[in-house]
């Protein structure tokens, strides 16, 4: 009766790893922030499929822009987007069977193209500065007549214009070695793989006209970065909280006993 009462208190739940880790919010917020970052994710990744094409350059005629063996991003096009200076995927029988072509458009339906004056290509009377091509290389090797572009097709070449088997090769074919604007599949944006990045604009065909503008592939690879950001991010929460719990215990001072 006389003895002291002692107030026992349950021992607090050392186990840091028996619940939730981290507050409520925290996990509400690593929770939205996964959720919505495979949306970007998977939807970047869905969008690009939607509007790219991967191509995989057979030849070296579109060298040093594209060079054999490199990996391209084409966005599929048709004919009304079609500018001078694109770089395009078509298929054309009477070049070649059964594989995709890709060239350089230098002139499109109703433009006069020859070459050369002052070794630069000539479109509408207009010289054109071309800084794709390797330095110190000439428009062509060899001269080539004036050709009248009919409405509704295209004249190309290659970059690299010593082996190119491009209009030129063809201009005693039927077509005076133009193509559909039809055939054409896709305009190449950037070459992917070596990394190179996107394609130059083609500014010396500026003077006569609009070019083509460029698809959506950076915004494309903004969402994919993000999304993956925002996975990782959110899924980081959960450990990262774990382990700075456990600091703070460590280095919490013991209660009175």
């Amino acid at each position: 009766m006389g003895g002291e009462s002692a107030i026992r208190t349950a021992p607090r739940s050392g186990g840091a790893g028996k619940g939730p880790v981290g507050s409520k919010a925290g996990q509400r917020l690593s929770g939205l922030a996964v959720a919505l970052g495979l949306v970007l994710f998977l939807g970047g990744f869905a969008w690009g499929a939607v509007v790219y094409l991967p191509y995989t350059v057979p030849t070296s005629s579109m060298s040093p822009t594209i060079n054999v063996g490199d990996r391209v991003l084409a966005q599929r096009i048709d004919g009304s987007d079609i500018r001078r200076g694109d770089v395009v995927v078509f298929k054309d029988k009477t070049w070649v069977t059964g594989t995709s072509v890709v060239k350089r458009v230098v002139a499109i339906g109703g433009d006069t193209v020859s070459c050369c004056t002052k070794g630069k290509l000539t479109v509408n009377g207009k010289q054109i500065d071309e800084p794709y091509l390797s330095e110190g290389s000439l428009a062509e090797i060899t001269d080539f007549p004036s050709v009248k572009v009919p409405k509704g097709r295209l004249f190309l070449l290659g970059d690299e214009r010593q082996g190119s088997l491009d209009s030129t090769a063809h201009l005693t074919d039927a077509a005076g070695g133009t193509v559909a604007v039809g055939a054409v599949t896709a305009r190449v944006d950037a070459v992917a793989w070596p990394m190179n990045g996107m394609l130059e604009r083609p500014t010396g065909f500026e003077t006569l006209g609009a070019l083509s503008q460029p698809g959506p592939l950076r915004t494309i690879v903004a969402l994919v970065i993000a999304g993956a950001v925002l996975v990782l991010g959110g899924a980081a929460y959960g450990p990262v909280a774990k382990r700075v719990g456990r600091s703070r215990a460590r280095t919490e001072p013991a209660g009175a006993r």
